[in-house]
């Protein structure tokens, strides 16, 4: 996925109320800036952090421009745009990236699905092989204990409508379907990735139970600047 024009860069002040971010630029101008992220984004939104934005020609947005990235103390790029994990999957996906889950004909969208009135992110459908349904969450919670350790979580706060989702993937397995939760992993730091079973233990004992009714688990990095963000490799998921 191609940020066109690359993002600008600036320096973050501070993020409030969920969806803004104050930023600077080097000539000192500040401005506010959209963020479309709705969890915590514990580590990623530090005061002094590197941003990288980009900005709309809608005249009518009051925030023309939005937060793609930052990037920590380390160096790091982080993906802070949570939609931004379902563009880079469906690319994956079209291009055969994500080997678990190449050959199917058709990939669908947003389908309906379940029992708790869900959307499934990605229907996968194939003449010869059983539906597969993929649902993506996006990963950039790195340990603050050990930041330097690669170890990567999900989820980054107790997250009910997450807790819904694997319950539909265990439902789809039953049903005699495929069911995969795609970790994609939009933090340069991480290396491998864990349930965060110290911010939601509902969670992590439901995905431990989906694992051993058949949902398959796969965490896969992107490669990520300011000018484009692309899923490359498997990294390892470790219950």
């Amino acid at each position: 996925m191609h940020f066109l024009p690359p993002l600008q860069s600036a320096k973050l002040l501070k993020r409030y109320k969920r969806f803004l971010a104050d930023l600077e630029l080097e000539t000192g101008e500040q401005f506010t800036a959209h963020c479309a992220n709705t969890g915590k984004m514990t580590g990623c939104a530090e005061s002094g952090f590197s941003a990288y934005y980009s900005t709309s020609d809608n005249k009518k947005r009051k925030y023309p421009h939005s937060l793609q990235l930052t990037k920590n103390h380390f160096g790091q790029l982080i993906c802070v745009n949570t939609a931004i994990a379902n563009q880079v999957v469906h690319e994956a996906l079209t291009h055969n990236v994500i080997k678990e889950l190449c050959d199917y004909s058709t990939i669908q969208a947003e389908v309906k699905y379940g029992q708790e009135n869900s959307r499934i992110d990605f229907l996968l459908t194939a003449n010869d092989k059983a539906n597969c349904y993929v649902e993506v969450k996006s990963v950039t919670l790195l340990s603050e204990d050990n930041p330097q350790s690669g170890q990567g979580y999900f989820p980054d706060a107790q997250t009910v409508r997450g807790q819904k989702h694997i319950r539909e993937l265990i439902e789809m397995v039953q049903q005699g379907h495929r069911a995969v939760l795609l970790f994609a992993v939009l933090h340069e730091g991480i290396s491998q990735v864990s349930g965060a079973k110290h911010i939601d233990e509902t969670y992590c004992s439901l995905l431990t139970q989906a694992i051993d009714c058949g949902v398959e688990v796969y965490a896969y990095k992107a490669d990520i600047s300011a000018s484009a963000i692309t899923l490359t490799e498997q990294i390892p998921f470790i219950a």
